[in-house]
């Protein structure tokens, strides 16, 4: 500070007002002026990381994407130098709830918070979630693979009505092969207790399962999914009408599947880890 400063003020009030000998401001200036920065190369890729995931990116995921460049640097080194720089993400979540009571049919726990699957298809999560946009409401109900956490199917609607999760659930399961019946968890919404949702379940082969009554982190994937798509879209923008916020989550779910990365993934985005894992399988069969 008193470097910045000495061309317009006179150096001696500089240091006595920051309570510095002259001789210690002399010998850190040559210090300093003999090392420098050994960050900024690193400092400038870190910015352009935040800038190109729409300042999403905390820094975890900007180390993973440094790593995955070959760069050997620790996610405290990223932290501190994201601090220094002034850059830091913004969090903020709320929970829409379609719990009221038991309406209909309720299914055990099946999926038990075992979130791994072993190939697509195998399991799915789905819930609804709320936007408020001006004095308007819209809800979106994606169904999410825990294979590889990608979006393989959503819908949005100004109602959480079950023509809204019907239609979702129907998009997932037209994408199905011969003989894949994945187990489908929800919670106790009412959607996901009528009738109507069994019957799509029963004619795909597919199997339901809901969490415990009270229970969000039996659903933890949804909740995580839909907490990261407000904070890292939602919250950090102003829309002023549903279709302007259509159009946003129709980007936001794009980049999700096919761009952020995902450290649960090896620092890939899903898509990108479903395409690795199945070209592994074609070479490991091909080899048998």
């Amino acid at each position: 500070m008193v470097a910045s400063l000495k061309a317009d003020y006179p150096l001696s009030l500089l240091l006595s007002i920051a309570g510095l000998a002259r001789s210690t401001f002399f010998y850190h200036q040559k210090r300093f002026g003999q090392r420098p920065d050994p960050y900024v190369q690193v400092r400038a890729r870190i910015r352009e990381i935040f800038t190109d995931s729409n300042e999403r990116y905390g820094h975890r995921k900007i180390m993973t994407v440094l790593v995955k460049e070959g760069l050997s640097i620790a996610k405290k080194t990223v932290l501190r130098l994201m601090q220094d720089m002034g850059i830091k993400t913004k969090v903020r979540r709320k929970r829409y709830n379609s719990h009221r009571g038991t309406v209909g049919r309720v299914a055990g726990n099946v999926l038990n918070r075992d979130f791994t699957a072993e190939e697509p298809n195998e399991k799915w999560v789905s819930d609804v979630t709320e936007f408020a946009v001006a004095d308007q409401k819209l809800y979106l109900s994606p169904v999410i693979d825990l294979f590889d956490t990608s979006v393989v199917s959503y819908s949005m609607s100004t109602s959480p009505n079950t023509a809204l999760t019907n239609e979702s659930l129907i998009r997932a399961c037209q994408g199905l092969r011969p003989g894949q019946a994945p187990l489908v968890h929800t919670d106790q919404g009412f959607q996901y207790q009528h009738v109507s949702w069994a019957a799509i379940l029963a004619e795909y082969g597919a199997r339901p399962s809901m969490s415990r009554k009270g229970n969000c982190w039996d659903n933890a994937v949804a909740e995580n999914f839909f907490g990261q798509l407000k904070s890292e879209m939602f919250y950090l923008q102003k829309f002023d009408t549903v279709e302007d916020l259509k159009t946003a989550i129709d980007e936001y779910i794009h980049w999700y599947n096919f761009e952020r990365i995902s450290t649960r993934l090896g620092g890939l985005a899903p898509m990108e880890y479903r395409t690795k894992t199945a070209n592994a399988t074609e070479a490991v069969t091909a080899l048998c």
